[in-house]
C-alpha cells in the first residue's frame, strides 16, 4: 500500500498551571472564514437546493463521491473544486510535512488514475503533499487486544484535578502497563485538550513502547464537513508526534452534518493516516448507518467506544452490544470502574472530591449497595486473597466480549488493574454478578447524558447509552 513518512514537531499547549483554564488546539477551534471560491461550491452551485453543501457559498467542501459514493466525472469535478478549496484558503497544519509515495491504484481504473493523477499534481504546484491512496481491501483489519488503558485523567483538569506534578507518576503507570502487556492505549485530541495526547506520545518515544494508540475526533458544533476530520487526525499526529494512528475514532455524534464526519474518517484511513476507524458513543442505528457507509467504500468499522461496567449497563440491555457483536465491531468499554466507584476504596468516611462525589453518595446510599459488594468480593476470595474488587469488574468486562480501558494515574492503580488480566470468570460467577448489579438502583443513566440524542438534519438516533 502506500507510505508515508510525517515529520511532527509539536507545538506546546498553552497551559496557565495555578488555575484552571485551557488554549484549545488549532485543530478544535472554529473556522475563522468560509471558502468563498465560486470554484469550491462544485459544478452544479447554480442549481444547488436550499441548505446543500453547494448552496452554501463553498463553505462545505463537497463530497469526493457520488450519491452512491460511486466514481466519474463527477468524482473529477469534486476533486477539482476540493483542491481548488484548499488552495484558496490556504489552510495548513503548522510544522507538519508529509513526504509521501503515491501508487496507483491496484484495480487498473483509468478515471481513478487520472483523479490521483490531476489531484497530485494541483497538490504538488501548490507546495503541498499528495495524497495517499491506500486500497481499503488490502488492508488487514486491526486486531484490538481483550485490555487497554483511558488516558482520559491524563491531562483533564475539570473532572479529574490533573496537574504538571503529576507527570512522573502517570508516566510510571503507563510504564507498568507496558511491563505487563498491555498493548492498547486510548486517549482524545479534547483530553486536556492535547495534553493527553502529548504526554502519551512522550512517553511511547522516551520508552520505545510497543503499543497500539487510539485516540478521538471531537465533533464540536462548529464542526461540520469531512476536512474537519483529516484536520484534527493531523493536529493528533502532531501531538503524538507519530507518523500513523493505530485507531481513529469519532469521540460522539455532532448536532448535525454526521455523515460529512463518516466521509472524513474514510479519508483519513485512506490517505494512511490511520491504520484503523470506530466511534465512541454510537447508539444501534448510527452504528449501523456509518458501518453502512464506511463498507461501501471497503473500510471496516473496527470498534464502539462506549461506558459499560457492572454499574451501567446500558448497552447490554438495550440492544446496542448485541448490534456491534452482529456486525463485528468490537467494544471498547470506558468507565469500567464505574468513576471509580467499583473500587471498593469508597466509604461515608472516604468520598472523592470533585463531581464524583455526589454521584459516589447514591450509589452508597442504594439498600443493594452492600449485597453487591459483598457478591464482588466472594468472587474475589475464589481468585486469590490479592484479587481486588477492581479486579473482578474489569474481568466481568473481558467475560462479557469487550475491551476495557480503566484509566490508571499511578503505579499502584496500573499495578491492580492488570492484576485482571491473572484471572478470568466463569459463567456461573459472572450470572452472580449480573444479579447482583441488576438489584442497584440506576444512578448513571443514559438520560443524564449531554450526548446529542438526535441528528437535527437526518432524524437519525445516535446515541442510546
Amino acid at each position: 500500500g502506500a507510505q508515508a513518512k510525517v515529520a511532527s514537531h509539536s507545538r506546546p499547549l498553552v497551559m496557565q498551571p495555578q488555575i484552571s483554564t485551557f488554549a484549545l488546539p488549532d485543530s478544535m477551534l472554529p473556522p475563522l472564514r468560509h471558502v468563498s471560491s465560486p470554484l469550491a461550491a462544485g459544478p452544479s452551485a447554480a442549481g444547488a437546493a436550499p441548505g446543500s453543501a453547494h448552496s452554501l457559498g463553498g463553505s462545505l467542501p463537497a463530497r469526493p463521491h457520488s450519491a452512491s459514493r460511486g466514481h466519474g466525472q463527477a468524482g473529477v469535478a469534486v476533486v477539482t473544486a476540493s483542491v481548488v478549496a484548499a488552495l484558496s484558503t490556504r489552510r495548513r497544519v503548522r510544522g507538519h510535512r508529509a513526504a509521501v509515495v503515491l501508487r496507483a491504484s491496484q484495480a487498473g481504473n483509468a478515471e481513478t488514475s487520472r483523479r490521483d493523477v490531476f489531484a497530485w499534481s494541483v497538490a504538488a504546484a501548490a507546495g503541498s503533499a499528495a495524497p495517499v491512496k491506500v486500497s481499503a481491501a488490502a488492508q488487514p483489519k486491526l486486531e484490538l487486544p481483550s485490555f487497554g488503558v483511558g488516558a482520559w485523567a491524563w491531562g483533564d483538569r475539570l473532572f479529574w484535578g490533573y496537574n504538571e506534578a503529576e507527570d512522573p507518576a502517570i508516566r510510571g503507570a503507563f510504564e507498568t502497563c507496558v511491563n505487563a502487556g498491555v498493548k492498547l492505549f486510548d486517549t482524545a485530541e479534547i483530553y486536556g485538550p492535547g495534553r493527553s495526547e502529548e504526554l502519551l506520545g512522550s512517553f511511547i518515544r522516551e520508552t520505545g513502547a510497543n503499543v497500539q494508540v487510539a485516540t478521538k475526533f471531537a465533533a464540536l458544533p462548529w464542526k461540520t464537513s469531512r476536512s474537519d476530520v483529516v484536520s484534527a487526525c493531523k493536529g493528533s499526529l502532531q501531538r503524538l508526534g507519530m507518523e500513523t494512528i493505530d485507531l481513529y475514532q469519532i469521540h460522539f455524534p455532532g448536532p448535525w452534518k454526521n455523515e460529512e464526519f463518516w466521509d472524513g474518517l474514510g479519508d483519513c484511513y485512506e490517505q494512511g493516516l490511520v491504520k484503523a476507524v470506530g466511534v465512541s458513543n454510537y447508539g444501534s442505528e448510527a452504528v449501523r448507518g456509518i458501518h453502512k457507509v464506511l463498507k461501501e467504500r471497503g473500510i471496516p468499522l473496527t470498534s464502539n467506544q462506549v461506558q459499560y461496567s457492572l454499574v451501567y449497563r446500558f448497552p447490554e440491555l438495550n440492544g446496542m452490544k448485541a448490534t456491534c457483536d452482529e456486525l463485528g465491531v468490537r467494544i471498547l468499554a470506558y468507565s469500567p470502574l464505574g468513576l471509580g466507584v467499583l473500587t471498593g476504596k469508597f466509604s461515608q468516611e472516604n468520598l472523592p472530591s470533585g463531581p464524583r462525589r455526589a454521584l459516589v453518595e447514591k450509589f452508597l446510599a442504594d439498600p443493594a449497595w452492600n449485597e453487591f459488594q459483598t457478591t464482588m468480593r466472594t468472587v474475589a476470595a475464589t481468585k486469590g486473597p490479592e484479587v481486588s474488587p477492581s479486579q473482578i469488574a474489569l474481568a466481568w468486562c473481558m467475560a462479557k466480549g469487550t475491551t476495557p480501558i480503566p484509566g490508571a494515574r499511578n503505579v499502584r492503580q496500573a499495578t491492580d488493574n492488570v492484576g485482571a488480566l491473572k484471572f478470568s470468570l466463569s459463567a456461573s460467577e459472572v450470572e452472580a454478578l449480573d444479579t447482583a448489579s441488576l438489584r442497584l438502583q440506576p444512578v448513571l443513566t443514559p438520560s443524564l447524558s449531554p450526548m446529542v440524542k438526535e441528528s437535527v438534519d437526518t432524524k437519525i438516533k445516535l446515541f442510546e447509552a
